[in-house]
Parts: structure tokens; sequence; C-alpha cells
């Protein structure tokens, strides 16, 4: 089921869905690569360019002028792509200034418009580009002679290492990279507070540090550069993780950020949340401290107590701190850093921090399988009362997700979820709606109503997002999208639609790659699909091996299919024993699901033993703890067991009887596997009844027989799409004796032979038909 708690994690640099980054000490300076954007926009406002293409480059002005610093090839490839024309203008340019004189870079930068004088054009003061070239008119006006005739310098090999062999322009690198420093804007006086130092860049980088077409710059960002970085990698890490930067190319931008302004908080926050995307627990917990120690010492008011200052960003340090234990299951270090936040905010008479504290109280109770019920009834009343509906949405789901784990009726906890879906809509809170969406798809699906559960999920994946699309992406990456994916892929395995199956998990791992968070939930999907797929095909030997894949992400899971695995090899013993520590655990953490399921292949052990007396308290047991839980596939699924052992005990009328209060909800929303098997049972209690003998001893009712033939030819096709051949050949065994039965000889030979070429594909012997549901 859906965790509805991983929204809680506060990001100080979101708010609304905006990201705010203040870059401390990073000023701005001309570089050879502001004044190829120089040439573009001069070029934009002096010529006539027709309306596509300049809406293009329009278009492109915002990313060119905030962005990091690109290559000569980079940057005239992106601007041929919008219009070639001004491509080669701008290249024509750049090669009058690189091939010439510094009076031609100067003669450049002195025809450029005055953005207080264009009223007529793109330069006007109060534009963008108005802007970036007061900017750079005012930097370059600062810069000393000597500093313009590096600038000049720079420029030429930033213009001929486009054109010279890659071991030219690797030469003179570093001295270029150690000449930015000396062209910000109060490059006329040395501080040592503002001033990168000259030693750390004059050494000599490594081959692998030296840019080429296709690296980003190695050198220092802008303070416009670094917000927009920033801004733009932290918003796509939360929407869209795949259109951000790799793990290693980020770390490997914010790395070179922080060389040369290590007090930048900011890239430290941005740091934390990169380490958690590849689940790096230390250095995780080490950027977070970094990103609170910077911000507490760039602090301007000081104050301990308040909404403002370093107070505040301590007791959110702790909370995040806490939450970061918890996400790795360290529960007791997460609640010592709770217990901090929790002393501080009461301190600071903080009751935002406070309930923010107290969701995150009953959340780690949960974790560490407590009941956590008051707890979260409290956080929903406090959360009411200081009008904060995100938290009391939260409390809210994960009172539903207690409750239906605890066997409360259906229609409450809807009805729960509908006054939630009615706060969400009124708030615009719409991670908490597809949340809302994913927690009712689950509770469907453990209820046993594939159809609603399968509504749900379409229901989420086709709603459009609420909040604000920026940098071209959709909120789509959450726990709650891959919920519902796996859900369906789940939903489809069962119905025997393996192709559509494969699509949707190569979505999920398109779009969770194996580094991300919420992978783990595709990848155990994924193994239990397989898993399935190979048991009811019979390939135990394919099997086997997954059951260790799915015990690293879930032990229960994994413990109980390595029960089936050995059941199904007929080590019994063994498999009675895993079975026994199973259900003994799963009693304890409350896991009701797995109890049931558990006794079910209990009762399928005795079977093996013609015990089948000895089954049916099991039997009855499960059935009344999936009534009191309302899991009707398990109900369901329990009395089929019930009929078989009925019939097994010589009472083929009563499991009749029983079976056609299962069959209605087994059709309607029971696997392929399922349908087909409650269909075999019903034939061979039809059969049963009927008085039919395996010896033809006796008058059997030809009615009754006829339709067990029907029933056996419906089950038939179910099986046949999952391609269970074990069970095609039970049923191909069956309808030649009705056939032969019945005096349908042509019939009756096509059966048997059919059961004769399974019979010698599979080379094993077929199990007793008795001893098998």
């Amino acid at each position: 089921m859906a965790s509805v708690h991983d929204s809680l994690y506060f990001n100080p640099m979101m708010t609304n869905g905006v990201v705010h980054a203040n870059v401390f000490g990073i000023k701005d300076w001309v570089t050879p690569y502001k004044i190829s954007v120089l040439a573009l926009l001069y070029d934009m406002t002096a010529s006539k360019i027709a309306l596509p293409e300049r809406r293009r480059l329009n278009k492109l002005i915002l990313p060119l002028q905030q962005g990091p610093d690109l290559t000569l090839g980079q940057f005239l490839k992106t601007v041929e792509e919008c219009c070639p024309q001004t491509a080669y203008a701008v290249k024509l340019r750049l090669h009058e200034m690189a091939d010439g004189e510094l009076k031609d870079m100067e003669y450049f930068f002195s025809t450029l418009p005055t953005p207080f004088t264009a009223f007529d054009s793109e330069a006007y003061k109060t534009s963008v580009v108005g802007l970036f070239m007061r900017h750079m008119l005012l930097a370059y006006n600062k810069l000393s002679f000597s500093q313009v005739y590096k600038l000049y310098k720079s420029l030429q090999h930033y213009y001929h290492s486009h054109y010279a062999k890659p071991t030219d322009g690797e030469l003179s690198l570093p001295a270029l990279v150690s000449n930015d420093s000396e062209m910000d804007l109060t490059s006329t006086e040395d501080t040592v507070g503002d001033r990168i130092d000259r030693e750390e860049l004059d050494t000599p980088l490594h081959v692998s540090e030296l840019r080429n077409d296709n690296t980003p710059s190695r050198g220092p960002l802008s303070q416009k550069q670094a917000e927009y970085f920033l801004a733009r990698q932290a918003y796509l890490l939360k929407n869209d993780e795949n259109k951000a930067l790799k793990p290693a190319a980020l770390q490997e931008e914010l790395n070179n950020m922080l060389k040369f302004n290590p007090d930048f908080a900011e890239a430290h926050y941005l740091n934390y949340l990169n380490n958690m995307r590849v689940q790096d627990i230390f250095l995780s917990a080490h950027s977070l401290l970094h990103y609170f120690d910077r911000l507490i010492l760039s602090g301007n008011e000081g104050k301990s107590n308040g909404d403002e200052g370093y107070g505040r960003s301590l007791r959110y340090a702790a909370l995040n701190l806490a939450s970061l234990h918890c996400r790795f299951g360290h529960y007791q270090q997460a609640d010592l850093a709770l217990q901090e936040a929790i002393r501080i905010a009461q301190e600071s008479n903080d009751h935002v921090c406070l309930q923010h504290c107290l969701s995150w109280l009953y959340t780690l109770e949960q974790m560490k399988g407590s009941d956590s019920t008051v707890l979260t009834e409290d956080s929903v009343k406090m959360a009411a009362h200081f009008s904060l509906p995100y938290l009391a949405s939260l409390g809210i789901q994960s009172s539903v997700q207690q409750g239906a784990t605890q066997g409360k009726t259906a229609h409450k906890l809807m009805d729960a979820l509908k006054d939630t879906d009615i706060l969400h809509w009124k708030h615009s809170l719409s991670e908490l709606i597809e949340i809302s969406l994913a927690q009712t798809t689950s509770i469907w699906r453990m209820y046993g109503k594939s159809t609603m559960a399968l509504q749900q999920a379409q229901l989420l994946l086709n709603m459009s997002s609420l909040e604000p699309v920026n940098f071209g992406v959709q909120q789509n990456n959450t726990e709650a999208f891959a919920v519902a994916l796996c859900h369906l892929a789940e939903l489809h395995a069962e119905q025997g639609r393996y192709s559509a199956v494969s699509e949707i998990l190569q979505h999920l791992k398109e779009q969770f790659p194996p580094h991300s968070q919420h992978a783990k939930l595709w990848m155990l999907c994924d193994l239990k699909v397989q898993f399935d797929r190979h048991m009811n095909e019979g390939k135990y030997h394919l099997a086997e091996p997954l059951v260790t894949a799915i015990s690293a992400l879930n032990k229960t899971e994994g413990l109980y299919r390595k029960a089936q695995v050995l059941k199904a090899l007929n080590r019994s013993t063994e498999a009675y024993n895993i079975l026994q520590r199973l259900q003994v655990h799963c009693e304890k953490t409350k896991c009701t699901e797995v109890v049931i399921r558990v006794m079910l292949s209990t009762a399928e052990l005795h079977w093996e033993s013609s015990g089948f007396s000895t089954a049916l308290p099991l039997l009855l047991q499960a059935l009344a703890l999936a009534r009191q839980h309302h899991l009707q596939s398990l109900a369901s699924e329990t009395i089929l067991h019930l009929a078989f052992t009925q019939l097994m005990l010589g009472v083929p009328e009563h499991a009749l009887g029983v079976l056609h209060e299962a069959i209605e909800p087994v059709l309607a929303h029971g696997s392929v596997m399922d349908k087909g098997r409650a269909l075999l049972l019903t034939a061979r209690c039809q059969m049963a009844v009927a008085g039919f003998r395996p010896n033809g001893q006796g008058q059997a009712d030809l009615h009754l027989a006829v339709l067990a033939v029907d029933t056996l030819n419906e089950s038939a096709a179910y099986f046949s799409k999952l391609n269970c051949k074990e069970r095609l050949r039970d049923v191909h065994y069956l309808q030649a004796l009705l056939h032969r039965s019945l005096g349908q000889t042509s019939q009756c030979n096509k059966s048997a032979m059919l059961f004769r070429l399974l019979d010698q594909e599979l080379q094993s012997p077929a199990p007793p038909v008795s001893m098998r549901l």
C-alpha cells in the first residue's frame, strides 16, 4: 500500500513548487561565452529575422543567459537549430574579433545598443535582454586595461579552440580558468573573502577536467547561472528525475560549484537530494548537516526564536535528520533527532514544526510496528485546529491505511477518503490527490475488487496535475504513480496479458531508474510477476532463483515464495517449517493477508498426506479472518479450499453448494488462474454428484456429465491463456474419461491424444488429481 508520508520531507528551497536559492559571494563577470551571447543579441536587434525563427530564438535567450557557459561548438549548434543565418552572422562577428585586434573587441562593446536609449528594441532597460546587456557593459567598463587584454586573449582561445586540434586546446586551458576570477565586478580591489585563491587556480587540471564539446564548463558559475542551475535540477529531481543530470554528473557539477564557494548552502542541500537518489546514507547526512551549518552561519538576523533566524534552521535541521534516519530504517537515531526537534520547537513555540514532528512521530511508531492510532488522531485534531490541511489530510490517510489492515469496514474508510478528497480539491493539493487515488487503488486490491482498483489506477494516470508546469515537465515520478503502475502491471499479469505487463514495467524502469527511491516497488512487482508466471507454467527451476531476489526486497514475501517452491518440489517438511515461522512472524506484525495465505498453504500440505480432516480447522480459521477484514479474494480462495476438502471427504453435494457462493466473485474479480481452478473444481464436483466413477461402474447422471464437460472446456480456455500445461493435462484427462462415459468416441480420442502429448512434453509423472486443487 502506498506510503503517505514521503511528502513530509521539508525542503527549505521549495515554496509552492518554486525553488528559491541565494548564492552568497558569487559575482558576475564577462567571459568569452557571454561575449558570444552579446553578439547573438546584437544581431537579433540589428537584423531582420523571419517571425518563426525569431520566436525560436526568443525562447532560447533566457536559458543561454542563465545557463552555464557553453563551448563555442555547443553554442553555435544551439543557435543554428533555431536560425542558421543568425548563427553564421554570430560566427562572423566572433571571427572579426578573434582574428583581429583588441580594438575590434573594444569597438564591439561600444556599438552595443544602450539599454537606456534603445526604446524600440529588445534591449530596452526593463527587458531581460536590456538587463543582461547593462550588466555586461558595467562589468566590462570596470575592467582595467590588463584585464581587458586577458579577456581578449581568452576570447581568442575560446574561438580558436573550436577549430584547433584537441591537444592545442588542452595546453592553455588552465591559464584560461585561472584568469576568470580577474573579470568580476569588484576586481579593482583584492579581498580575502571575495577572491578565489590564485594558487588553487594555477594548479594544472587533470585531463578529465578539461572542457570539450560534450562536457559543461568547469569554471565558477555566476550568481544567475548558479540560481538557474539549482532551480532547474531541484525541480527536475522532484518532478521528473530522468530529465535531471545523472547522479555522478550532478555530483561533479556540485563539487565544482562548492570548490569555488564552500559556504554555498543551497548547493549542499541539492547535494543531499542527489545522495538520497542513490541511497547513500553517509553523504546524505553529511550534506544535510553542511546545509544547515552554512545556513545558520550566513544568517543576517541571528534570532534564536521566531520564524526567522538560525532558531528555525536548527529545529528543521533536526526534523530533516529524523526523516533521513526514518527513511533508512535507523529508528533509534530517528527518535533521538525527533525528540531534539520537538524540544527546540517547544522552546520557540513553533506549532507548525511541532505538527510536522507529531506526524513523523506516529509514522516512526508505525515503522517500528507499534500501534499509533492515538497519536494519529491527535495529529489530525491539532492540524485541523492550526489550519494545516496538508498535515490533517496526511493524518486521515494514515488512519485509513491502519484501519484497512485492522479490519475496519470498507464504507467507513471510503467515507474518510471522500472527506479528504474534498479537502484536497478545495486547497488544490495535487500531490495529496494522487496519494489518495493510489491509496484507494491499494485498498480495492486488498479487498479483491480488481475492477474498482483498475478504475482508480487509470483515474490517477489520466489525471492532469494541478501544479504549475516548469521546465516542460509534469509531476509523474512520485510514489503514487509508481504504486498505481505496479498495481496495473499485476492486474494485467493476473489476466495473462504479459505483453502489456512488459510495456508497463519498461515504462516504470525508464521513469524510476534503479538508483531512485521508489525503484524497489517495480523491482518487487517484476520479480513477483515472473515468479507467478514460472510457477503457473510448472518451471520451478526458474522460479527458485527469484526467491533470493524477492527476499532482498521483502523478507516476508521471500519466505512465502520459498515455501511455495519447496511445496511444489515435494519438500514438504522444509516448506512446513518455513510456513510455521512465517505465520508466527506475521501474527506479531499483524500482516493478516500473509497469515491467511500461510494457512491455505499449510492446509495444502495436509492434503498431500491425506489429512483432509486436519486441514478443516485451519481453513475455517482462515475464512473467519478473511471475512473479519473484508478480504473478498482471500475469502473466495478459502471457500475453494473448503469445497475441495469436502469433495475429498466424500460430500460433493455440500462442496457444490459451497462453490456456488464463491464462484461469482472469482469469475468477476479473480485472476485467470483462480477462474480456471474454480471451474475445474466445479466440474469435478459435478462429476462426483452425477455418480460418475472412473472405472465405469454405476449409472451416471448424463445431464450433470454434460454440464461438467462444458465446465471443463471453459476451464481449459483459462489455463491455455497462462500456458499452464500441468493443469491442462489434468483437464484433458478428465475430459477423456467423461467423453468415454458419454459414448463420444471421437472427442474421447482427441482429449486422450492431447493428454498424451502434454504428458510426453512435461516428462514428469502426473500427480494424483485428487491431491491438488
